[in-house]
C-alpha cells in the first residue's frame, strides 16, 4: 500500500500564491487579446465618431457629419442575431420617445446579412428609424472592426462617442444618458 506525500519544495519553483498571481495576470492579458480579436477594441467613449457614409435601404446616404447636432445611436445588428431581434422593439420605443428632441438612430445591418432579409425585417416591423446596409463591411471596420452583434454606440451632438455597448444595453440607463446628452 502506498501513501501519497505532499510534493517537496523545488528550488526556483514558484509557490502556489505566486502561480495564482501569474495565472491571473496571464488571463487578464489573454482576455485583452481576445477582446481585440473579437472586435471589442477600437472606437470607445471619448473618440470621435469615424467618418462614415451610411447607405440606407431607400438608396439615400447619410454621413456621420450630417448627424452633428443630434444625439445619435448607431446600432450594428443582424437579422439572424437573436439578441438584436429581441432589442429592436426597445430601440423603436427609444427612437419614438426622443426623436422629436433631436435624437437619431441608424441601424447598420452587418455585411453578411442578405439585403432582402434586412428589407423584409425593416418593413414587417415598421422600423421608424434609418436602416443602413454595410455590404462591404467597411462601416463595421471603421467603427472599431465590429464583429459582435449587437454593438451599439451612443454619439453626442458634437460627434463624440460617449458610450459603446456590446450586447443589449440596459435601456433604463441608456435613457438616462440620452436625457443628459439631449439637455447638454
Amino acid at each position: 500500500m502506498t501513501t501519497s506525500r505532499p510534493p517537496l519544495p523545488v528550488a526556483g519553483k514558484p509557490s502556489r500564491p505566486q502561480r495564482r498571481q501569474f495565472l491571473g495576470r496571464t488571463a487578464a492579458v489573454g482576455m485583452a487579446g481576445v477582446a481585440g480579436v473579437l472586435g471589442l477594441a477600437g472606437c470607445s467613449g471619448g473618440d470621435p465618431a469615424p467618418p462614415s457614409t451610411f447607405v440606407l435601404l431607400d438608396g439615400n446616404q447619410i454621413r456621420t457629419a450630417d448627424l452633428i447636432g443630434k444625439v445619435t445611436l448607431v446600432n450594428f445588428w443582424a437579422t439572424t442575431c437573436v439578441s438584436c431581434v429581441k432589442e429592436m422593439p426597445d430601440l423603436v420605443a427609444t427612437y419614438n420617445k426622443y426623436q422629436a428632441r433631436g435624437y437619431e438612430t441608424v441601424a447598420v445591418a452587418m455585411s453578411y446579412d442578405p439585403p432582402a432579409w434586412v428589407q423584409n425585417f425593416a418593413q414587417s416591423r415598421q422600423l421608424p428609424f434609418k436602416v443602413a446596409l454595410d455590404n462591404t463591411g467597411e462601416i463595421a471596420r471603421a467603427w472599431g472592426d465590429v464583429k459582435l452583434t449587437p454593438t451599439t454606440y451612443l454619439v453626442d451632438k458634437k460627434g463624440q462617442i460617449v458610450k459603446r455597448y456590446v450586447g443589449e444595453p440596459s435601456f433604463d440607463a441608456l435613457h438616462q444618458l440620452i436625457e443628459k446628452l439631449l439637455a447638454a
